[in-house]
């Protein structure tokens, strides 16, 4: 598997799917979700409120999945995240382990993830990227992923912390 590092928007990505970083309700009206929704059109939205309709609201940690409307991937897998200082960091682990887990089960190759929570939810982007360092040395069987940073901040944050913790990836910004 090879992890690519990048800085950009995660809406340009081409790859297979494209993680949210989403709430439980699937209402998809600021940051990386309202981004999606956006420019991959509304369909978006109304699958995701399909999707609760059925099956309820996502605990933390959860994934579902839609497809990815007028986007260059085909899924759109969306992961609630943990609000930082109310519900705890395994919750982080398991929002992105999910990800990557229902990526797998989709049978695709490549996934595109923001820095889940690090935005409304408020996660310091050390403690998101080396939740996902240690996630992603599980190994997977992914060829490819792609961790899309939307600030230099996080970007910089990221590669350090990759760095750190041995995480083997290509960097691209």
């Amino acid at each position: 598997m090879q992890i690519y590092l990048i800085k950009g928007d995660i809406t340009e990505i081409e790859a297979d799917a494209i993680v949210n970083a989403a709430n439980s309700y699937l209402e998809h009206g600021g940051g990386v979700a309202y981004a999606i929704v956006r420019k991959g059109g509304w369909k978006i939205q109304e699958e995701s409120r399909e999707y609760v309709r059925k099956h309820g609201p996502l605990k933390t940690g959860e994934v579902a999945v839609t497809s990815a409307g007028k986007l260059k991937a085909k899924y759109v897998i969306h992961a609630v995240g943990p609000r930082y200082g109310i519900e705890g960091e395994d919750k982080l682990e398991e929002a992105i382990r999910n990800s990557l887990k229902k990526a797998e089960e989709l049978g695709i190759k490549s996934i595109a993830m923001p820095a889940i929570s690090t935005g409304i939810y408020g996660y310091p982007y050390e403690i998101c990227a080396r939740k996902m360092a240690k996630v992603l040395k599980e190994g997977w069987k992914l060829d490819k992923v792609i961790v899309c940073l939307y600030t230099d901040d996080a970007y910089d944050v990221f590669r350090r912390i990759f760095k750190e913790e041995g995480v083997d990836y290509i960097s691209e910004s």
